[in-house]
Formats: structure tokens, C-alpha cells, sequence
């Protein structure tokens, strides 16, 4: 059904990675039945970081005196989701909330900790933060297709997050996850820009011969670090899938009109013109990629490309001091191998941010991220899975100066 698809996504995103994913405890309530889902996840991380850095504004890998060595969550939060469904008057309707508490210490943030009282890392008396991502209801039936309307994960780029091995692990990441994210990157920024959760209303057709269509209206996003300015035009995503034996294809893509504020000091005052209050241009990207299945191998690969949509997350860099959009691309790649309850895998990604003329000017800006890592997923049980992990995260600046670090990892996720 419509809302057993949206609370197996929402407890465990991707869970396709390993075994089937647990079931959800599910009671009746008159005409409703009421669902209860999630998972809860702990990883040792130890990170080796750089310690004579290059500048390398927007890079991944972690910069740092010291080593870092913490218990964090990995690139899932911990997650309770609960959700509804029934049927009336032909139609399947149902509802989801996602909740993803973290646990690591919210610096700062804890109600015993607040920003005043500074910032000197884990110390007594702090708290863990919690993420609410989701919070949708959907309606549809097999002859009618769905409508989904509420805050939940975008469709543009969601599959090369939602296939990534990394996605039950850690990736890059060197722990001590400040509260909302609650997260390490995974691959995010290392081979895909980060999907988002965004409010958002959409239509999914019903699925032919394999196929369905998802198009969907979306809250603009302002971009990230700059004043926010009204947007003339909402957001725009589409995703289309495939199946067929084996084998799956997607493809996605979205489109938004920017508008920067001409007193935003990040912009360079000599880029708006004389009387001219804001500037805009176009953001637009697609990603397409797919998945096929031999016998206990798995080979996945996606590939992005876009203009004003910046790196790592949605509008994060997008443009330079004059208002001009940046290019970007990237791609993942992985193969895993199934040997009774454990699966090997090894992937690698990367994400590049090309520089306006401005920015080589200075050459510090991030022109690629890059990342592989190796991973071991064994199952102890069918809800209980032991990860381990080595990744090694590497940032070069337009200059062609490197920062590089290593993560390990090891760790329990636990769905049910």
C-alpha cells in the first residue's frame, strides 16, 4: 500500500542495502491502522584529519590539530516514525510524522547548555537535539496514482542517496554531530548533492509496465549564507523511474528562479546595477543513474549536473560575489557483493564546483570533494546489523591545494 511505502522510507531509508527491512508494529484503531517504525544506530568513529591545511572554502575533509574519536550516528539519525492509514470511498489516504532524534551532546543548543554560556564541547548536563523531517499525508488509489502534500524528502537526487552503501554507516564524517542534523555526510557532497527534506506537494501516476512519473510543487529555498529574498517563482522537481527484472533507472530534476538581495555583503556592491534592488538567475539540475542486480553482486551508479545549484546541498555555493551561477557535477559508483549475511562493498564519488573567473581570482574556493570507501554489513539478525568502515575524504581548492582526512568506523543499527 501507498503508506506501507512511506513508512519503510521513512524508518529506514534505503534499507534495500541489506536484508529486508524489519516490520512495523501495527495496531487497528476503529477504521485505522495505526503504524510505529524506526531504527536506532551508534558508531565508534575515529578520524585522522589534516593538520597543515590548505584553504579550501567548502571542503569536506576535516581540518584539525588533533585526531577526533567519538560515538555519534552515522548517516541516518536515529528515527521513530508513526504514521496512519485507511481507506474511504475507494481512496487510500494515510499520514506520516518522522521523528530523528541524535546522540551526540547538542553543544550550545541543550537547555542546560544555552549559547551564552560558550561553546567548550560535551560537558555535563547537555542533551541530545531532535530533527522532525517529516510530517505528510497522501491519497490515491492504483487507478488514480498519489497525491503527497507535506514535508518529506525531494525527489531531485534522493536515489543516489537512497542506494548509497554509506546510508546505514558513516562515510565521511568525523562525529560530534550538532543537533538538527544529527548526522555524519555519508557520500553527500562526495559524489551527490543532499536531496533535502522540503515541504513540497506532488503527484506520483500509477506505475505502467514498470514506469511512474513524480512531479511535484516545492517551497523555494533561499540560498545558503545569504540574505533571504522573496522568490518570484516556487521550486520544481520531477522524478521518473523504471523497473524491469534486475535492473532499475531513475531520473530527476529540478528548476528555481534565485533572487539575491543587493545589500547582501556577500555580494560585491558594483554587481547590481544603479537603483536595482535584488539580482536573479535560473537554478537547474538533473541527476540519472540506475541499478542492476547479479546473482550476489549489486552495481550502482548516478551522475548530476547542474547550474546555480551549488555543492554539497541544495544552493550551498551556487553563485559567486556577482550574482553569477556556478556549474557543478558529480557521480558515485559502488559495487557490493552478498555472501550469506554479509555484504562487501566499496564505492567512490566525487563533486565538482567549477569556478567563475571571480573565483579564480582568488583560488581558494572548493573545485572537488572526493571520497572512497570500503565497507563490511553483516547481519547478526534480520533487525540487527554490524557495520565497519574505512573512507578516505579529499578536498582540492581551485588553486589545486589538497586537505585529505580518514575516517574508521564500526557499529550497530538496529531497525525495527
Amino acid at each position: 500500500m501507498i503508506f506501507r511505502k512511506a513508512t519503510v522510507l521513512a524508518a529506514v531509508m534505503g534499507a534495500a542495502l541489506c536484508a529486508p527491512a524489519a516490520h512495523a508494529i501495527s495496531v487497528k484503531a476503529g477504521k485505522w491502522k495505526l503504524s510505529f517504525n524506526g531504527n536506532v544506530n551508534a558508531h565508534y568513529i575515529y578520524s585522522q584529519c589534516e593538520k597543515h591545511p590548505s584553504v579550501v572554502n567548502g571542503g569536506l575533509a576535516c581540518v584539525a590539530a588533533n585526531s577526533s574519536s567519538s560515538v555519534s550516528n552515522g548517516l541516518l539519525p536515529a528515527a521513530l516514525t508513526i504514521g496512519g492509514s485507511t481507506v474511504q470511498n475507494g481512496y487510500d489516504i494515510a499520514f506520516t510524522f518522522g521523528l530523528y532524534p541524535g546522540i551526540s551532546t547538542n553543544d550550545g543548543g541543550s537547555p542546560n547548555l544555552q549559547v551564552g554560556s560558550g561553546n567548550y564541547g560535551h560537558t555535563a548536563l547537555g542533551t541530545a537535539g531532535l530533527d522532525v523531517r517529516q510530517a505528510f499525508l497522501t491519497v490515491g488509489n492504483k487507478e488514480f496514482g498519489t497525491i503527497m502534500a507535506g514535508r518529506n524528502i525531494g525527489l531531485f537526487a534522493s536515489d543516489a542517496i537512497l542506494n548509497d552503501m554509506t546510508l546505514l554507516g558513516v562515510g565521511a564524517g568525523n562525529g560530534n554531530y550538532a543537533a538538527p542534523a544529527n548526522t555524519s555526510l555519508g557520500s553527500i557532497g562526495l559524489g551527490y548533492i543532499y536531496t533535502d527534506w522540503l515541504a513540497q506537494i506532488n503527484y506520483t501516476t500509477p506505475t505502467v509496465s514498470g514506469a511512474n512519473l513524480t512531479v511535484g510543487i516545492f517551497d523555494p529555498l533561499n540560498t545558503l549564507g545569504q540574505v533571504p529574498a522573496n522568490h518570484s517563482t516556487p521550486g520544481f522537481q520531477a522524478k521518473a523511474t523504471y523497473t524491469i527484472g534486475n535492473l532499475y533507472l531513475s531520473a530527476s530534476g529540478l528548476y528555481q528562479r534565485q533572487r539575491l538581495d543587493c545589500a547582501d555583503p556577500s555580494l560585491n556592491f558594483a554587481a547590481c546595477s544603479a537603483g536595482a534592488s535584488y539580482l536573479q538567475y535560473s537554478s537547474a539540475a538533473i541527476d540519472l543513474g540506475g541499478k542492476y542486480t547479479a546473482g550476489p553482486f549489486q552495481f550502482m551508479g548516478w551522475y548530476y549536473r547542474g547550474s546555480g545549484v551549488g555543492t554539497t546541498g541544495l544552493f550551498v555555493l551556487s553563485n559567486d560575489s556577482f550574482g553569477h551561477p556556478r556549474a557543478s557535477e558529480g557521480f558515485i559508483a559502488q559495487v557490493t557483493y552478498t555472501y550469506g549475511q554479509t555484504k562487501y562493498g566499496i564505492n567512490y564519488g566525487e563533486s565538482k564546483l567549477d569556478p567563475t573567473s571571480l573565483d579564480r581570482a582568488n583560488g581558494l574556493l572548493v573545485e572537488m570533494n572526493n571520497k572512497w570507501t570500503a565497507g563490511v554489513y553483516h547481519h547478526l539478525t534480520k533487525d540487527l546489523l554490524l557495520v565497519g568502515e574505512v573512507s578516505r575524504i579529499q578536498s582540492t581548492n581551485d588553486a589545486d591545494q589538497k586537505n585529505s582526512s580518514w575516517n574508521i568506523n564500526a557499529g550497530l543499527f538496529l531497525s525495527f
